[in-house]
Formats: C-alpha cells, sequence, structure tokens
C-alpha cells in the first residue's frame, strides 16, 4: 500500500481528495492546521485504519516517520475573505509552506504535486488561459498575496525539479464547487446558494458581465489523481471551460433553489479578474481529462448539501 501526504486534507478539495485516494486503495495521511479547514469534513474517515490525521502547521518543520509516496500540497487560504483576512498566513503557507513540503518530498523521494490556482494568470488579458500565459498579476494590490504566493509556489515547485530532480506536477485549478464548501466561504457559489436559500438579495459585484467556468468536485479530484500519476512537470490547467456571466450565474441559482431573491449590486472588488475560463488542451491531450459533470448536475447536489448543512 502507498501512502500519500494530502496537505490541507480537511479543507475543501483537500478531504475529497483524501476520500477519493482512501477509495483507491492507499494510505492516506492527512495534514491540516485547521485554520480555514474543518475536522467535520474528515471526521467520517477518522476510525478508518488507512487515514491519520495530523494536526500542523506545514510553515514549521515537517516530520513523518514513515516512507511517503506522494505529497499533495493543498495546504491555503483559497477565498478571497480568507486570504484579505489571513495576507501573512497565505503568503507564508505559499512559501514556507511549499519549500517545508518541498523538502519532505526530496527527504522521502516522493512525487509532490502543487495546488495552483487560476490565480496566476490575475485579470488576465488572454482568454481562455492556456498555461503558456504568464498573466496579468498586481503583487501588491490586495489580491497579490494570493496571486503571489501561487506564483512563487509554481517557482519553487520547478526550481527543486530542476536542482535536486524530484519528480514534480503543477495543478493550476480553477473555480470548483461541490459539497463541503464553507457557508461564509466569500467565493460565488456557497455566496449565491445560502443567500437564496434564505431568500435574501443575491449579492452580484459590478454589473455582473464578469465570468467564471465551474468545475465540480468529483471531477477535479479525478484530474488532480491523474496528474500525480502522470509524467507531466509542466503546469496542467484543471477546470471547466465551459463560461457563464455571473448575472446569469444568479439567475440559475435562483431558478435551481426556486427563490424569491432579488439581485442587488455592489461595487466589483479591486483587480477581480473580468474573465475566467480555463484552456483544457493540455490536460485533455495529457491526461485524457475533461469535466463530465454538468452544472445543474453539480449544482443540484451542492444545494442539496447546504440545505441539509443548514438544517
Amino acid at each position: 500500500m502507498e501512502n500519500v501526504l494530502v496537505t490541507g486534507g480537511a479543507g475543501f478539495i483537500g478531504s475529497h481528495l483524501c476520500d477519493f485516494l482512501l477509495e483507491k486503495d492507499y494510505h492516506v495521511i492527512c495534514v491540516d492546521n485547521l485554520l480555514t479547514g474543518n475536522e467535520k469534513n474528515i471526521s467520517h474517515l477518522l476510525n478508518n485504519e488507512n487515514f491519520e490525521f495530523i494536526n500542523h502547521n506545514v510553515t514549521k518543520y515537517i516530520k513523518i516517520n514513515k516512507s511517503l509516496n506522494y505529497i499533495l500540497h493543498f495546504a491555503s487560504p483559497a477565498s478571497p475573505i480568507d486570504y484579505l483576512e489571513l495576507p501573512i498566513q497565505t503568503l507564508k503557507v505559499g512559501s514556507l509552506g511549499t519549500h517545508n513540503t518541498l523538502g519532505l518530498a526530496k527527504e522521502k523521494k516522493a512525487t509532490f504535486l502543487l495546488a495552483s490556482s487560476s490565480e496566476v494568470y490575475g485579470d488576465p488579458l488572454v482568454h481562455p488561459q492556456p498555461e503558456t500565459y504568464w498573466g496579468n498579476v498586481n503583487p501588491i494590490g490586495p489580491r497579490g498575496v494570493y496571486d503571489e504566493a501561487k506564483r512563487f509556489g509554481e517557482a519553487i515547485t520547478l526550481a527543486y525539479h530542476r536542482v535536486h530532480k524530484i519528480d514534480t506536477k503543477i495543478a493550476r485549478i480553477f473555480n470548483t464547487f461541490g459539497p463541503r464548501m464553507r457557508i461564509n466561504d466569500g467565493r460565488v457559489v456557497p455566496n449565491f446558494i445560502s443567500q437564496a436559500l434564505e431568500n435574501k438579495p443575491l449579492t452580484v459585484y459590478g454589473d455582473g458581465s464578469q465570468t467564471r467556468s465551474f468545475c465540480y468536485i468529483s471531477d477535479m479530484v479525478d484530474g488532480v489523481y491523474r496528474l500525480m500519476l502522470f509524467n507531466e512537470t509542466d503546469p496542467v490547467n484543471l477546470g471547466n471551460p465551459e463560461e457563464m456571466s455571473i448575472i446569469d450565474f444568479a439567475k440559475k441559482i435562483k431558478k435551481l433553489t426556486k427563490s424569491n431573491s432579488k439581485i442587488i449590486f455592489e461595487d466589483l472588488p479591486v483587480d477581480d479578474p473580468k474573465v475566467r475560463q480555463p484552456d483544457i488542451t493540455r490536460a485533455k491531450e495529457v491526461l485524457g481529462w475533461r469535466p463530465k459533470v454538468s452544472l445543474d448536475e453539480g449544482l443540484k447536489n451542492t444545494i442539496s448539501w447546504f440545505r441539509s448543512s443548514r438544517l
């Protein structure tokens, strides 16, 4: 049985990864300091003999007393609310945390996968965004702490690959949604669903013409797993290329929840991307991966989970 360490394993994507890997008969070690993760996300796994939970901040030295085959580095605040409230922690986990986990990968001779982000593209001037695009990032703006943490993470990951010959992978993850998202996460999916279920106004920033694309969690973890196993060092976009304006997305949430909520408009946050759509040509060609779950199907599952979590 191979051992996989997942940092940020009590978070939204990380906890689903733990589930997925256990089903694939891996021994999973989840490391999370619960800053933005939640132990409820992994509570159903705590009695599984092939699962371990370690409460630890990866910006500190990481000691693991067993062999490791893979390290999946998913630890980081990941929503605008989180990294605006926790800017230094966001920068530290992207720099010191990535450095520490790469050092552990070097020690254990483990394959290392970095969870990067579409935010490395900033407010893109190229659309859709291919991996060859270098981005349009404001390094000193309020969002810059997350953007630059991920960009640094990519740089040091490839430096370790080139200098220490570590087997490394980089997943550039676009908007992902599904059960276990935090209700107060601050991202558009939990915002709209929670507002709609309570018949509160749906808050659209700007005029709602900005676009996003949404990938369901089961598709995302499948893409991450394929990348983990494949010999591909260059970054790979993982996301759903079906693009939708925020105003149309708000209307869809209203319809699916049968909500009486009104739609209201507020000022667009600083450096908020106007467009966001992955070019997944590389993922299709290299990994044989593309999203399978439709937006409506994924949203129905997510809305059902939000309804039950409010009870």
